[in-house]
C-alpha cells in the first residue's frame, strides 16, 4: 500500500525519504500532512522550541524538591519534578 517517497526539506532543500514505517505510523496517528523537514531539521526545530519555552520555578508535591515546570503552577494543584512524575506513571 505504501511505498517510501522522496521529499525535499523545507529549511535546507536537501532530499530525505518519507519511510513506508513512517507513512504507517503517521496513519495511525491521523496526521494526513507529509513532512515538510528532513529529520535533521525537525530534530533542531524541536530543540529549539524547547530553549525557547518559559519554564516556571515549582515545588513538587511529592518529595518536596524544587523543580522547574513548562506551566503556570496553579495553587491547589499537585506538581511532581521528573523523578517523582516518572516513579508514578509506571
Amino acid at each position: 500500500m505504501y511505498q517510501d517517497e522522496k521529499l525535499v526539506c523545507e529549511d535546507c532543500g536537501m532530499e530525505f525519504i518519507f519511510t513506508v514505517g513512517e507513512q504507517e505510523f503517521y496513519a495511525e496517528k491521523g496526521l494526513v500532512n507529509k513532512p515538510k523537514r528532513c529529520p535533521d531539521c525537525r530534530k533542531k526545530r524541536r530543540q529549539n522550541n524547547r530553549k525557547s519555552r518559559k519554564m516556571y520555578d515549582a515545588v513538587c508535591s511529592k518529595c518536596g524538591a524544587q523543580t522547574k515546570v513548562p506551566f503556570r503552577p496553579v495553587e491547589g494543584r499537585e506538581i511532581y519534578c521528573k523523578d517523582c512524575f516518572t516513579k508514578s506513571a509506571v
